[in-house]
């Protein structure tokens, strides 16, 4: 479990409550966030946009025609692009090729195949340019057509009319050429299915780095045919053969996707030991561990059989994974096995080594040599870097931005993960706002370019097969847009309306982000009607930065089929609530805008308690659902009292105000692994509702700012 940085909670529900999904809502709703209807879907935005008016129509006389360089890849590209086509639209298109350019819907011009071998420094470039008669897509490599045929695919749009594509030119480079997502599938196994549908996922949105956590303390997940001790004897079966690795790599790099694995030393190796005990710096026996955390066991940096067995193992790993970088992690190493190893201690003695940080050293730059015999870079966490390394490896920070910087001063390339912890539940506004080069960063141009981009991070410790999408999507896709867009995209609120419609798209990829919670909600109560308990889910959100953890903690054999378990990490429904009570407190003194909806929505949240309480009855496991459902309901009536207050225009009774805070705060202290994201926006409503008679010695805009800064302040307390 890399060590994670802890962003207040308090910071976190004020994002929450800003930032707002306009999609959510009809499109006057829409236009009352976003101040103009947008023109486009696109996530990433391109580099550079123009529309100008007209359209493309897109029926089922749709044609492609290939000029220049055209191979397999290629072709599959168009074909899987041509299929989501024919799903959107419904139309039975042509398959093929025309040969005649002048006649097709959309023509591609690539100019070559691009890298062998997926790439840093494979182009993916392109320009698209739709007029009345085609769509012209130019890319010097197939990687660049690839990503172009995305921006297509995102362009379809329809009208009464009929499907069509509005006139655009567009020009696109990434901003960042490392844009990656890490899947830990050691913790929790993910089977290929899982994988490979996320990695359709990140090719949907431009990203080309997949990260995969190979080695844990919970598990050794690659097959070894020179050490099968490890896989066989560290995976409880479950890991992934060459065969089926290669399969994988093949599968990413027609998408345009680069595998890195990685194999973390020399600590998180308890897995390694279970069948190779010689290499730990402690006796053992040694089983694979079951519960979570920064573990002792270490592999012993002093002994050269370690270094050979090193030699062979990472040669057979860098025979399998053609990529030119291999990751060794190196982090949250404790040194307690290594302090009370005599040998070792007396090594470094010998050696002149001061402390485990030089010890650590030390071994790194001996993996780093065995590493370069095979052709291969370095990557690895914060605690890889040292002046005794080659200048070409590669740190992979979650230390965070100035860390990062620290590095490139030195010489260092790195990436950054810090912010982008998908296991940290953070909602999408928040992980868009993180940039892996701070615009205050001090660095020159050159040091600049040494931060190659950056990889979110999805650790496995509360994910399963059933519901990892849910964590990855679709907030994947606003960090996809931080990595490739230029730094000036910036708007949440049009990240998220564009956010919700690229998460339908990925859905036609497979992906379980927005299917899973209803299987899973049909299982909690063993019955089709589940609409309340959908209700109270989709109030509700995972506590931050694994706080569940404090809660009830879990082991790997622990089921991950709760409540907890469904809850999104962004709740649309509470973004929803804080536009319309925005909206509604903004026409002080009528309070008319959206008033009936809250009423409605107030209301079918309150009627939630008294139907999950008779679900539980037959259901038991939905019993942890029942408080979390009367509290739901107290502050539906709660925010539904000051609806009342603030639509006769009459302040409540005294003591009325800090009885309803009082209920906020017990219902925000209660001892849960869930949390109610509504409580900031039913806060401002009992706050406004009680500051009615200041409207009379006030601006209907200097009391909506005096009731802004009242609930800011009660918030941050």
């Amino acid at each position: 479990m890399k060590k994670r940085n802890y962003v207040p909670v308090v910071l976190l529900l004020l994002l929450s409550i800003q930032n707002i999904q306009a999609q959510d809502l009809k499109p006057s709703e829409a236009a009352l966030i976003t101040g103009q209807q947008q023109r486009h879907h696109l996530m990433p935005v391109p580099m550079s946009l123009n529309f100008r008016p007209g359209k493309l129509a897109v029926n089922d006389s749709f044609t492609v025609a290939l000029k220049s360089f055209k191979d397999a890849r290629l072709q599959a590209g168009i074909e899987r692009a041509v299929k989501r086509l024919e799903n959107r639209t419904g139309f039975a298109l042509a398959r093929g090729w025309t040969n005649d350019p002048a006649t097709a819907t959309l023509v591609i011009e690539c100019l070559g195949p691009g890298q062998s071998v997926p790439s840093v420094e494979e182009d993916e470039s392109y320009t698209l340019e739709v007029s009345e008669k085609q769509a012209m897509l130019r890319a010097p490599t197939v990687v660049g057509a690839l990503r172009g045929l995305e921006t297509f695919l995102q362009l379809l749009d329809g009208d009464r009319g009929g499907y069509f594509l509005p006139l655009a030119q567009i020009q696109d480079k990434p901003r960042f050429p490392w844009r990656g997502l890490l899947i830990d599938v050691c913790r929790h196994w993910q089977p290929m299915e899982v994988v490979k549908r996320n990695i359709d996922g990140m090719a949907a949105v431009k990203l080309n780095v997949l990260h995969l956590h190979l080695t844990e303390n919970q598990g050794f997940r690659i097959e070894s045919r020179r050490y099968p001790k490890l896989h066989q004897m560290g995976s409880d079966g479950l890991y992934y053969t060459q065969e089926q690795m290669r399969e994988l790599i093949a599968y990413a790099r027609d998408r345009g996707i680069r595998i890195i694995p990685e194999f973390d030393i020399p600590g998180h190796t308890t897995a390694w030991f279970v069948g190779h005990p010689e290499l730990a710096s402690a006796p053992g026996p040694y089983q694979i561990e079951r519960t979570y955390g920064v573990f002792d066991p270490s592999i012993d940096p002093t002994r050269e059989e370690v270094y050979k067995f090193l030699d062979r193992f990472l040669g057979e790993m860098a025979a399998l994974f053609p990529d030119a970088y291999m990751h060794i992690g190196g982090d949250e190493v404790t040194g307690k096995h290594w302090r009370l190893n005599p040998q070792i201690q007396a090594f470094m003695q010998k050696k002149g080594l001061q402390d485990n940080h030089a010890l650590q050293a030390y071994f790194n730059q001996r993996v780093s040599q065995i590493l370069q015999k095979y052709g291969k870079k370095m990557v690895g966490w914060d605690e890889i870097l040292h002046p005794d390394l080659p200048k070409n490896i590669v740190i992979q920070s979650w230390r965070g931005q100035k860390s990062l910087a620290e590095g490139a001063k030195q010489g260092y390339t790195g990436i950054l993960s810090s912010g982008y912890y998908l296991d940290h539940l953070y909602p999408a506004a928040m992980v868009y706002a993180v940039d892996p080069v701070r615009a205050d960063s001090g660095l020159t141009p050159e040091e600049e370019a040494r931060i190659l981009g950056g990889e979110a991070c999805m650790w496995a410790e509360y994910v399963s097969p059933e519901n990892i999408d849910s964590r990855i999507w679709p907030r994947m896709a606003a960090i996809a847009e931080r990595f490739w867009s230029p730094r000036s995209v910036t708007d949440v609120d049009d990240m998220y309306r564009r956010l919700a419609v690229v998460s339908v798209h990925l859905e036609e990829l497979g992906l379980m982000h927005e299917l899973y919670a209803d299987k899973m909600l049909r299982r909690m109560a063993g019955s089709q009607e589940v609409q309340p308990l959908k209700t109270l889910a989709g109030v509700l959100e995972p506590l931050k930065v694994l706080g569940r953890a404090n809660v009830h903690p879990i082991t790997q054999m622990t089921p991950l089929t709760r409540l907890v378990d469904v809850a999104g990490p962004d709740s649309r429904a509470a973004r929803r609530f804080s536009l319309m009570v925005e909206a509604l407190l903004s026409d002080a003194p009528r309070f008319s805008v959206y008033r009936e909806e809250i009423e409605n929505l107030l209301s079918e949240w309150h009627r939630v308690h008294p139907t999950i309480y008779a679900m539980a009855d037959r259901s038991p496991v939905m019993r942890e659902a029942e408080p979390l459902a009367l509290e739901l309901s107290q502050m539906s009536a709660a925010a539904l009292e000051a609806l009342g207050y603030l639509s006769a225009g009459v302040a409540p009774h005294d003591g009325w105000r800090a009885e309803k805070l009082a209920l906020i705060e017990a219902v925000s202290k209660t001892k849960s692994e869930l949390e109610f994201p509504i409580l900031p926006t039913v806060r401002r409503l009992v706050i406004a509702a009680s500051e009615i008679p200041q409207l009379k010695s006030m601006s209907p805009a200097e009391w909506n700012s005096h009731v802004t800064t009242l609930a800011s302040d009660n918030d941050k307390k």
